[in-house]
């Protein structure tokens, strides 16, 4: 049932596009920083509404997500 209804209200498939290496390190442990490619897509009733391109950092050693300040 609930899977139904996410399908109607317009749920977000999200999937990798590309992952590299980024400039930089981590501040917490100083390993290097990775950049991934994500696309998220909209959908109603299987209808592809929009989709959007994120670009999300992480660290390669402890795994934590990182934000960027400027852009």
């Amino acid at each position: 049932m609930a899977t139904t209804v996410a399908a109607m209200c317009g749920a977000a498939e999200e999937r990798v596009v590309g992952t590299h290496k980024a400039p930089g390190a981590c501040p917490r442990c100083g390993g290097a920083v990775v950049a991934t490619d994500v696309e998220s897509e909209r959908r109603i009733l299987c209808l592809p509404l929009c989709v959007k391109s994120k670009r999300k950092y992480s660290c390669s050693r402890c795994l934590r997500r990182l934000v960027t300040l400027y852009s």
